[in-house]
């Protein structure tokens, strides 16, 4: 068996004394294995890191082998990303996400997020919110999406300013004031005004940066983290902790 794809470099395995095994988010075949043999090489290493970029031809006798990959660098980001402590968290932020999700099953959407995020991690201004955008997706690819769009009491698409903890959908404003303190802010960079497309306005401040991250942690907490009996991943806590102590967004 053989194909041929792009993908997204989260993890690395030593595989035997001179190969290793690469994990990839990809575009058409998603979180997928291989091992490249050499990999470990003065050639290969600068390009075989975590947060690059890399073509393969993934080739096995039989579709449920892990199979061999030969592999050529398309975008090297990884000694930018090592370079900051909070794009570094970030990536490992991108990989524990992607890992919930089944092996070898097409997420085309969540690829094509994880690759604009990996260009921006180290820009302080544009990943934060583009995270709590992949946290959104992530949460949509595993069955568990959020109504923002319309306001649960009403069904109208403009005011919308609060979420329910309950049922992850929007409330407006006015509907939602009498209960404003059982309701999770909605923050602006998030909501989809008719006609508009969402992250279509000005720039997000530094609160609703945290609003985001405060919404979306409750829902993966809730719907995804908790049922597997699985924490808050630490790399989450790590991006958080490093982006409050950033001079600003």
């Amino acid at each position: 068996m053989e194909w041929r794809d792009e993908g997204l470099i989260i993890g690395l395995k030593r595989h035997g004394e001179s190969s290793v095994i690469v994990e990839l988010m990809t575009q058409d075949h998603g979180r997928h294995l291989g091992i490249v043999k050499g990999g470990r090489s003065r050639r290969m290493q600068p390009f075989l890191q975590p947060g690059n970029s890399i073509g393969v031809v993934w080739r096995a006798r039989l579709e449920e082998h892990l199979g061999l990959y030969a592999v050529e660098p398309l975008r090297e980001r990884a000694g930018e990303i090592m370079d900051s402590g909070l794009a570094l968290a970030g990536l490992n932020l991108i990989g524990e996400w992607l890992r919930l999700l089944p092996e070898r099953e097409s997420h085309a959407g969540l690829w094509a997020l994880a690759e604009a995020l990996s260009d921006n991690l180290a820009d302080p201004h544009r990943a934060p919110p583009l995270m709590v955008r992949f946290e959104l997706t992530v949460l949509t690819e595993l069955g568990f999406g959020l109504d923002l769009e319309h306001c649960a009491a009403t069904g109208q698409a403009h005011d919308l300013e609060w979420v329910s903890p309950r049922t992850g959908r929007a409330v407006s404003r006015d509907a939602g004031a009498p209960y404003a303190d059982r309701l999770l802010p909605l923050p602006p960079f998030l909501r989809v005004e008719p006609g508009a497309e969402r992250g279509a306005n000005a720039p997000p401040s530094r609160d609703d940066v945290f609003a985001g991250f405060r919404l979306l942690g409750h829902f993966l907490g809730r719907d995804v983290l908790n049922p597997r009996g699985m924490p808050e991943p630490e790399a989450r806590l790590s991006y958080m902790a490093r982006l409050a102590a950033a001079p600003d967004l």
